[in-house]
């Protein structure tokens, strides 16, 4: 008797040994403290998907895009979840990274305001004081912003705080508006200070917001491993939005329970970013795959702020590692 159970552990030993050297190790940075954005991410997790397609995936919170991307581009994390604007800029400036998926087509910075107020556009911002933080992606756009209302900076109390304080100084009524992502924000302050949204991309300041990001040196090393974490993050995506967004909740609440996160919150996270996912020129491609058009205009307008020079759009993606097959199989599940 005792020499089956050895017998049967080690048949088990070689079973569950023989799957774990099956299994490719991935390291993952996401962007930021729990939010909607990493809904896929966790909800994959969850169910086991990265598993079933042989990876051993890690996943790491962040303390912003720009970090993320500097993280990745220097060989710390496989892939970066991460608004791809300071993807761009730091490739712009050497670092070899290169978006492989974009959630968010639409960019989602904008102002917010309280809902139903006189502030319907930059033109009525005049003698209000708006927070925002200087060091983030809205600052280098807010001259060319007020000059769509007409207006010069002096005009506007304009404010720069803390990332982290931009959110409480605005829900606390200490501002007229706070510059930020939006639908990062905008669920976050709705019990405290619904508010509306002036969207930048209404304005003609349209580029790519959050996707994935990955190194030349990882593209060209880890394509295979990397195609499927991409494919089965849009899948996720197409599943969670063919109405199981509850399900992803609880998922990103299951995985980071110590966040004590407001499943509401999340719950209005996930349902705003539906706003930004599509664009005329990315009709009908599964989510994550990018079209050229939007890359385009991407560069457009960064280069006219001179964030970084222009340049062929399809310098900084890459459609390669997304498989539509596996996307529409995890979407269906």
């Amino acid at each position: 008797m005792n020499l089956l159970r050895i017998l049967s552990a080690l048949v088990l030993a070689a079973i569950t040994g023989g799957a774990a050297a099956q299994t490719e190790p991935l390291k993952v940075r996401l962007d930021w403290t729990p939010w909607g954005s990493h809904a896929p991410i966790h909800l994959a997790m969850q169910k086991g998907w990265f598993k079933q397609a042989g990876l051993d995936v890690s996943v790491e919170d962040g303390n912003g895009s720009v970090t993320t991307v500097q993280l990745v581009g220097a060989g710390n994390f496989d892939v970066g979840h991460a608004s791809l604007a300071p993807m761009m800029i730091a490739r712009d400036k050497g670092l070899p990274v290169r978006a492989i998926a974009n959630f968010a087509r639409k960019n989602d910075i904008g102002l917010l305001v309280p809902r139903g107020g006189a502030i319907k556009g930059p033109k009525d911002l005049a003698g209000k004081k708006i927070v925002f933080t200087a060091g983030s992606l809205e600052a280098p756009f807010l001259d060319t912003f007020l000059a769509k209302g007409g207006l010069k900076r002096e005009q506007v109390e304009l404010v720069s705080v803390e990332a982290a304080a931009k959110v409480p100084t605005y829900a606390a009524n200490r501002a007229d508006g706070v510059f930020s992502t939006v639908p990062f924000v905008q669920p976050a302050v709705e019990a405290s200070r619904p508010s509306d949204a002036v969207l930048f991309s209404d304005y003609g300041l349209q580029f790519p917001s959050f996707g994935l990001v990955s190194s030349e040196e990882r593209i060209k090393a880890r394509g295979p491993a990397l195609r499927r974490f991409a494919s089965i993050v849009c899948g996720a995506w197409e599943y969670i939005m063919n109405g199981h967004e509850d399900e992803a909740v609880q998922a990103i609440i299951a995985q980071r329970p110590q966040a004590k996160l407001d499943p509401k919150v999340l719950r209005g996270q996930i349902d705003a970013l539906k706003g930004y996912f599509g664009t005329a020129a990315s009709k009908g491609m599964p989510v994550g795959m990018m079209a050229d058009a939007d890359w385009a205009e991407g560069v457009k307008t960064m280069a006219s702020v001179k964030l970084i020079k222009d340049a062929k759009a399809s310098e900084f993606y890459t459609n390669s590692l997304l498989d539509p097959a596996l996307i529409r199989k995890i979407s269906g599940r």
